[in-house]
């Protein structure tokens, strides 16, 4: 799910660049806008095809129309960028690499509710998501309303998610490395896992683009491509610890 958002975003940063749109609102310029706009639009699509069923949302639809779209939407960022002069290219590819170079507080803080509202959202759900963990239908038995908990969990990750990559850009595999590394030091409890993921994850990425800045300077690595390097193989790890 969270890849359909992600290329959503992507998609709607390669059109504002290479449209070369000028568009400003609340301090913020047109690429992250039309990013969030296209992580928006990704999540309405998802949601409305997970919606669809009667149970609930169903997470094996979530999970496929995630990876259908984020295909699809890849397919048209590749369209887009062969139409896209050199300079404009070059612009969005380094954007989609990732990165945290921010210009200034003004974005972070145009973010910032978006991001206090996702964030909100999980805290009150963390018992439940401890629940849930069970499964849906012994969540149910205990009392757990288990379709609007899916849907406030999908709603409000999907809008941190919109709006953290419409700052950074779509800077990949922290979400998987992160929360695993913590469930394997603090337990499996939402309650302290959410927070915990929240600051380990900031740590891990400010680590992540110290060693994008230094380790080949003075030419700076973008960080997402560092995060590439690590999380691939940690995911490979994890599927075969698995096995």
């Amino acid at each position: 799910m969270r890849c359909g958002v992600s290329a959503g975003a992507s998609l709607g940063a390669m059109i504002a660049v290479t449209l070369r749109l000028d568009v400003g609102l609340l301090g913020m310029t047109s690429i992250p806008l039309a990013s969030f706009a296209g992580s928006i639009l990704a999540t309405a699509i998802v949601y409305g095809l997970a919606a669809s069923q009667r149970r609930g949302l169903s997470t094996n639809v979530l999970l496929l129309a995630g990876v259908t779209l984020n295909a699809f939407f890849s397919a048209l960022i590749l369209f887009v960028q062969y139409l896209a002069d050199f300079a404009e290219a070059l612009r969005a590819i380094r954007w989609m690499m990732g990165g945290l170079d921010v210009a200034g507080y003004t974005p972070i803080v145009a973010a910032l509710p978006f991001l206090v509202v996702g964030g909100g959202a999980f805290a009150m759900l963390a018992r439940t998501l401890n629940v849930l963990s069970i499964g849906t239908e012994a969540a149910a038995a205990k009392g757990v309303d288990v379709v609007r908990a899916q849907r406030v969990a999908f709603l409000s990750s999907s809008l941190a998610t919109g709006a953290a990559v419409s700052l950074g850009g779509p800077i990949g595999f922290i979400g998987i490395i992160v929360p695993h590394l913590v469930r394997l030091m603090v337990g499996a409890d939402h309650r302290i896992v959410l927070p915990a993921s929240a600051f380990f994850g900031a740590a891990f990425l400010v680590l992540c683009d110290l060693v994008a800045r230094t380790v080949m300077a003075p030419l700076e690595i973008p960080v997402g491509v560092v995060t590439a390097l690590i999380g691939g193989p940690f995911f490979l790890w994890l599927l075969v610890r698995k096995s």
